[in-house]
């Protein structure tokens, strides 16, 4: 029996849905408004937070400060969509003397200075020691800029130093171009040219970027990929994130799970049976060619005619193939996530 321990993570994200006011173009973790708002229920948030305590660490800086891969942030989705929920997570955090609390929100509940200035305020009394603001081109066909902008000068205002923008360049070069609304990317594009959007923005190949991006990346066949490994992704212990299902999911691997985040002391200390985890053994010991070489015997995958921009292209275009083929891995979880591109 080959088994393998899970390293235990210091920083984590903490999805509390996957239900967002947006689809974004480039979003990792599918987020929309059709995914069913199964919100983290109290006692599961509880129960999170209580696991994460025992192994988060702190930002460089300190405890009170935060940075983007130590601490813990709490994310979705939209998390103000339930602001109550994570209200509730902060105070828990609090409670449980998490370091480095930070949030992710596109602020599109940012409609006038008092909410905006309430809730932050809220937050931070409640032990909340950052906060991390989404700005792009993608996030700007959903989001008017004021509201952005209103949220970064209040944030500015309260969290001082703790106060992330990402990315900062955009924030920028959207006040450069005077931008108060919404505007589709077509628009935007014809004010930027596509090399220097490549060059500009962050953009992680995963996710819904590949299937709606076609156009920004060169494809290649599969077997451009088949030397590449996953492994460093899949057992690193920064960055990881835990979902509204319980789900500990490695890295920014969406749709991949280790086990439940209850069982994280098992998981960390005694080690997973792989040959339960067939997926997830084979990306770690043997590498997508394997996975290929898997889905296609067995399942029938015919490649992608157009090719793939990236490992994690082929790799969840297999995921996504095996989902509607078999329940047969459980590891592939939560399957829904594979019905929102």
């Amino acid at each position: 029996m080959e088994k393998l321990k899970v390293p235990e993570p210091y920083s984590c994200g903490l999805i509390l849905s996957y239900y967002c006011n947006c689809e974004c173009k480039q979003c990792m973790y599918f987020g929309s408004p059709n995914w069913s708002a199964d919100w983290i229920s109290e006692r599961d948030l509880k129960l999170t937070l209580e696991k994460l305590s025992k192994t988060i660490k702190h930002s460089p800086y300190g405890p009170d400060e935060v940075s983007l891969n130590h601490g813990l942030h709490f994310t979705g989705g939209e998390p103000f969509l339930r602001y109550d929920l994570l209200l509730k997570g902060v105070e828990l955090a609090n409670e449980y003397k998490i370091p480095s609390t930070f949030v992710e929100t596109n602020c599109y509940w940012c409609k006038n200075d008092e909410i905006t200035t309430k809730r932050f305020k809220e937050l931070k009394e409640k032990g909340l020691n950052g906060v991390l603001i989404s700005v792009n081109p993608f996030m700007l066909e959903y989001i008017p800029f004021e509201m952005t902008e209103r949220a970064i000068r209040i944030c500015n205002q309260l969290f001082e130093r703790n106060l992330m923008v990402y990315q900062a360049g955009y924030y920028t070069q959207f006040k450069n171009f005077e931008f108060k609304d919404t505007l589709p990317l077509d628009n935007y594009k014809r004010l930027v040219s596509l090399e220097d959007l490549k060059r500009s923005v962050e953009i992680l190949q995963m996710g819904r970027a590949p299937y709606k991006l076609t156009d920004w990346y060169n494809k290649y066949p599969a077997s451009y990929f088949f030397a590449e490994s996953c492994a460093p992704e899949l057992v690193r212990n920064w960055h990881i994130h835990v979902d509204n299902y319980g789900n500990y999911m490695p890295g920014y691997c969406g749709g991949l799970s280790w086990g439940k985040i209850k069982d994280i002391d098992k998981l960390c200390n005694n080690g997973i049976d792989l040959e339960e985890k067939l997926i997830l053994k084979t990306l770690i010991f043997f590498g997508l060619e394997d996975l290929y070489g898997l889905a296609a015997s067995e399942f029938g995958y015919e490649e992608l005619e157009g090719g793939y921009i990236s490992k994690c292209h082929l790799c969840f275009d297999i995921r996504k193939e095996l989902v509607k083929k078999t329940d047969r891995f459980k590891e592939l979880n939560p399957r829904e996530f594979y019905f929102h591109l």
